[in-house]
């Protein structure tokens, strides 16, 4: 008798020692949301292929929303992964992919539209005044007619001249040839040179004075700096930037 009583005793000993301690470790395990939102920027501030994009964290008993906006869907993949801490319970990604590829081309498809029309503009101006300006030089006198006759000659080489320095392959600062060749060598090298591309891997390719720019840089501010490169070389008249932000494959 009293060796079950012995037993009843120390059974009730163990279920009442047992939920206390289970209870115990449940609250060490448990990690207040402050902690976990500081937690995950740090992770996101620390990573590479986040640099420059615009994440905003929040946390609600453990649940981490992240928002804002990110250049691809692999960054934002890789934001949710780095949500994942100790004492999260789940991850809601409203992260917006944000592309601004095709509204570039736009852009510098438009801008090259606008130059081409004030271009037409000007000559059809230019050739208006120099036909008003022969035929009020016949009315008044031969002699004037013939200066007239002169100055208008002078003004449609001077004009063809810039013409063709806008429009044709012109020799450059060195006297070689504009070719779709020229303008590739020169990015290439204008980029060796740029502090903002180090550790990028750009693959320039012209194609009648269009700049096409593949592979990855390291920032936002390198693709950037890259356009801006390609757009301002002597003979290029279109820039597609299909640059990617990540690191060096």
């Amino acid at each position: 008798m009293r060796f079950r009583n012995l037993i009843a005793a120390l059974a009730v000993g163990a279920l009442t020692v047992a939920p206390a301690a289970s209870a115990q470790t449940s609250s060490a395990a448990k990690v207040d949301d402050s902690t976990i939102k500081t937690r995950v920027e740090t992770r996101l501030s620390n990573d590479a292929t986040l640099k420059g994009d615009n994440i905003v964290v929040s946390v609600d008993k453990g649940v981490v929303t992240l928002s804002g906006t990110v250049h691809n869907k692999a960054q934002k993949d890789r934001a949710k992964q780095l949500a994942k801490v100790s004492g999260v319970t789940d991850v809601d990604s409203k992260l917006d992919v944000e592309s601004t590829g095709p509204s570039t081309v736009d852009k510098a498809e438009a801008k090259t539209k606008h130059a081409a029309k004030e271009t037409k503009d000007a000559t059809v101006k230019g050739a208006e005044k120099t036909k008003d300006a022969t035929v009020h030089g016949a009315e008044k006198t031969k002699d004037a007619t013939v200066h007239g006759a002169e100055k208008t000659k002078d003004a449609t080489v001077k004009g063809a001249g810039k013409t063709g320095e806008k429009s044709k392959d012109v020799a450059g600062t060195t006297g070689e040839a504009i070719t779709d060749s020229w303008i590739t060598t020169k990015i290439h090298a204008d980029f060796l040179n740029e502090d903002a591309l180090k550790g990028s891997d750009i693959n320039v390719d012209t194609n009648d004075h269009v700049v096409t720019l593949k592979g990855t840089v390291a920032t936002a501010a390198g693709k950037a700096r890259a356009e801006e490169i390609a757009k301002t070389t002597k003979g290029v008249t279109r820039v597609v930037n299909t640059l990617a932000i990540g690191p060096k494959k």
